[in-house]
């Protein structure tokens, strides 16, 4: 096999081109630009294109296929050249479903918690020996690469991603896989930008729903309205299987959760990944794992990467970062957290960086969603807004939408500073963002708290 990706360097698109080098495939690939750590993974798979830029003269008609990443726009010379020679252009998960449509699909879909269930049920089968393909969105600790593909593994894990799928095809990543197997965890609005309003937001779920094969199965978060909804609605028509959170108790150590009769002590703590790890155990079940199996496996888990990542720990201070950024994400982060460490002050942390959390009419979801932690700090970058071609928002407009007393800062400098001047001894310092507060290095920071408050 020939294939020729346009738009290599994405975080997404490197993976699979690096995936489908090792299972065999003749891979070339294009850029205007590739940062780390793409550069490097493709450079050592041997991958990596020999100059920056696009050249249609690498458009030839023994390529197989071509795949065509969101970075890359309708009018590129590469993919005009591709259409001119009639060969076949390929979205990223379009071309996941080709590699996988002869495989048992599990696709984990939702607002949050994808990659939390994708991690779980992946370590789970790691440790039991399952041999499974996948795909997940974020790099996770232990993996070399996001993506794996083969010929023999009976099973593909997808994590199902709403976001819209290339320049050319608008239809939402998680339509096109086709799921034998599905998962929604729970539907809470995002993606402003693509998805104008709530409403149109959850028919996207709805569809996802409608392309579960016939005899498939949903499972589905009971605890979350809309999800609920969805379940019920498709009951007569596939298999539907509800989870909830489960009961257990909260340990120095971190959880000891109850299930039929037996206790599990885990690492991971918190309602919402408690609720996401049932979610993981019938997916599990769904690939012939028994569930008392699979909750064993996860006694060694220590969780997703950048989801509640402890960074530094000391015996009276704890410093965690974590990838929330939507409010349901911030709420359940923050209610987590609180409810391990209640007898600590919580000092939560959080940037607003994606293009809906700095958008003027979309501020308002942020309602209450810092509420759990004894000291609130929001940050958002003026100069990110303008970036972002959004109408400027003042602290003012993002007090009053958070509501309580989150504090509002819009310089590292004054997050750092107010960070500097607390006496850390007995309290917990959360750091919330799917960026990095303009450079904030929370490992240094962690060893400075340390070194010089305790």
């Amino acid at each position: 096999m020939n294939v020729h990706f346009i738009a290599i360097g994405g975080s997404a698109m490197h993976n699979l081109a690096i995936a489908l080098s090792r299972k065999g495939a003749n891979v070339t690939g294009s850029d205007d630009e590739i940062f780390e750590p793409s550069r490097t993974r493709l450079e050592k798979q041997g991958v990596l294109p020999v100059a920056i830029g696009w050249f249609p003269e690498k458009i030839t008609a023994n390529l197989d296929a071509i795949i065509l990443g969101m970075h890359a726009r309708e009018d590129n010379p590469e993919l005009l050249k591709a259409r001119e020679l009639g060969i076949q252009v390929y979205s990223y998960p379009e071309y996941l479903y080709e590699q996988s449509k002869d495989k048992k699909r599990i696709v984990i879909g939702g607002s949050h918690g994808k990659t939390t269930i994708t991690s779980m049920l992946l370590h789970a089968v790691s440790k039991l020996g399952v041999q499974a393909d996948y795909m997940v969105g974020a790099q996770l600790e232990g993996y070399d690469c996001m993506v794996k593909l083969t010929e023999d593994a009976p099973f593909m894990i997808l994590e199902g991603d709403e976001y819209l799928s290339s320049p050319i095809d608008r239809r939402p990543k998680f339509h096109l896989y086709k799921p034998d197997v599905a998962l929604l965890s729970g539907i809470a609005w995002d993606h402003i930008n693509v998805f104008p309003t709530f409403e149109n937001y959850v028919d996207q779920f709805d569809i996802f729903c409608q392309q579960i094969t016939p005899n498939g199965t949903l499972i589905y978060n009971q605890e979350d309205l809309e999800v609920k909804k969805l379940g019920e609605k498709y009951a007569d028509r596939i298999n539907s299987v509800a989870y909830e959170t489960p009961k257990y108790q909260v340990t120095e150590t971190g959880t000891l959760l109850e299930f039929e009769g037996n206790h599990y002590p885990l690492k991971i703590f918190g309602g919402h990944n408690l609720q996401n790890l049932m979610g993981a155990m019938h997916l599990a079940k769904s690939m012939g794992i028994e569930s008392v199996d699979f909750l064993k496996a996860m006694e060694s888990f220590t969780g997703a990467g950048k989801r509640l990542q402890k960074v530094v720990e000391s015996p009276t201070f704890v410093l965690f970062k974590d990838f929330a950024h939507s409010p349901s994400k911030l709420k359940a982060t923050t209610k987590a957290v609180k409810e391990q460490y209640q007898q600590r002050k919580v000092v939560a942390c959080m940037e607003l960086h994606t293009f809906s959390s700095l958008k003027k009419e979309f501020l308002p979801q942020y309602e209450g969603a810092m509420n759990q932690a004894d000291e609130a700090i929001v940050y958002f970058s003026p100069e990110v807004v303008k970036h972002k071609k959004l109408e400027p928002i003042s602290k003012e407009q993002v007090q009053a939408a958070f509501g309580g007393k989150v504090k509002v800062m819009t310089e590292t400098s004054e997050v750092l500073n107010f960070i500097k001047n607390q006496s850390w001894d007995n309290q917990v310092l959360l750091m919330m963002s799917s960026g990095n507060f303009d450079g904030i290095d929370y490992d240094q920071l962690g060893e400075e708290i340390i070194n010089n408050h305790l």
